[in-house]
């Protein structure tokens, strides 16, 4: 585990202990960023392989960056080779995202979910397919390990849950109607994407105790997506609000409710992940970190920046 930062500007009684210290985080933390930095270059040249998918901007290198550096420091116990599924996968949910949320038509959004699903089951991808084929890759990379054989259908169930959340969101955005209530809208966090990316990851690198558990880690999932979904929210208000993309906040509470929000939700979520500490240590302090990571990142800025144009 890494060394605790010292928090006073007050002489150490043991100055030694504090250089030790700080040279062992600071090792510790270089490791990580060199983590991302390997994971960044991937995506570089997966982005390079699928121009028409990710334009820039939004998606420039600071972006790529931040996104290898999420998962380096979620799951800092794993390679780079270990990493590549997640990053993959969360590049992959920023395409979606994109393609569907500029779905001219239901009828384009729904050939969106058709096509990729397919690719899910295992066709390939028809030419000119971006989405597809980079989906297509991620599975590729999933079905080289045994793992996977036992576990494609709840893959493909994630792949599922997040597609259809996002064309039910589109409607919403659609609905002359009016938005869904705040229960629905956080009950439709699939969308987020996070679970996908967890579940993607889990079967890429659990090991036998992590994939007999991915019952109750897919459900834990689901609680903490729920919470950095709003985390995210709090966060991007101004462009969801300037580009007409939901938001939390546009859904009736204010700010302070969505932190009252969050703060319940989070000291339920915080007793699931306790008792899977006792019997998944490390998948708990996974999600543990997704929480932490992503509500620390996003009080300065987000991964689509300022000024995205979304």
């Amino acid at each position: 585990m890494p060394a605790t930062l010292p928090t006073s500007t007050e002489p150490s009684a043991d100055p030694d202990a504090t250089v030790r210290a700080a040279l062992d985080a600071a090792t510790e933390q270089g490791r990580i960023c060199a983590l991302a930095a390997r994971g960044q270059r991937d995506l570089q040249t997966l982005v390079a392989e699928h121009p028409d998918l990710f334009p820039n901007p939004p998606v420039d290198p600071a972006m790529l960056g931040a996104v290898a550096m999420s998962t380096a420091f979620i799951a800092p116990w794993c390679t780079a080779a270990e990493l590549r599924v997640a990053n993959r996968a969360s590049l992959w949910v920023t395409a979606e995202d994109w393609q569907v949320e500029r779905g001219a038509s239901a009828a384009a959004v729904d050939a969106i979910v058709t096509r990729c699903l397919a690719v899910a089951d295992g066709s390939p991808p028809a030419d000119g397919d971006q989405l597809g084929h980079l989906l297509a890759r991620i599975r590729a990379d999933l079905d080289a390990v045994a793992a996977f054989a036992d576990h494609r259908e709840r893959w493909r169930e994630e792949v599922r849950r997040m597609l259809a959340a996002d064309a039910r969101e589109w409607r919403w955005r659609s609905d002359p109607g009016g938005p869904p209530t705040v229960e629905e809208y956080l009950d439709n966090a699939d969308g987020f994407g996070a679970t996908f990316v967890n579940v993607s990851h889990w079967i890429a690198t659990g090991d036998a105790g992590t994939l007999a558990r991915l019952d109750e880690l897919t459900t834990a999932s689901r609680q903490v997506q729920q919470i950095v979904r709003l985390v995210n929210d709090l966060a991007s208000h101004d462009r969801d609000r300037a580009t007409g993309d939901l938001n939390v906040l546009a859904l009736g509470p204010n700010q302070a409710d969505v932190r009252r929000l969050i703060g319940e939700r989070l000291a339920r979520c915080q007793r699931v992940l306790a008792d899977l500490a006792g019997v998944c240590p490390r998948q708990a302090a996974y999600l543990s970190r997704e929480i932490g990571f992503t509500t620390g990142f996003y009080r300065m800025t987000d991964f689509w920046g300022d000024g995205a144009g979304r």
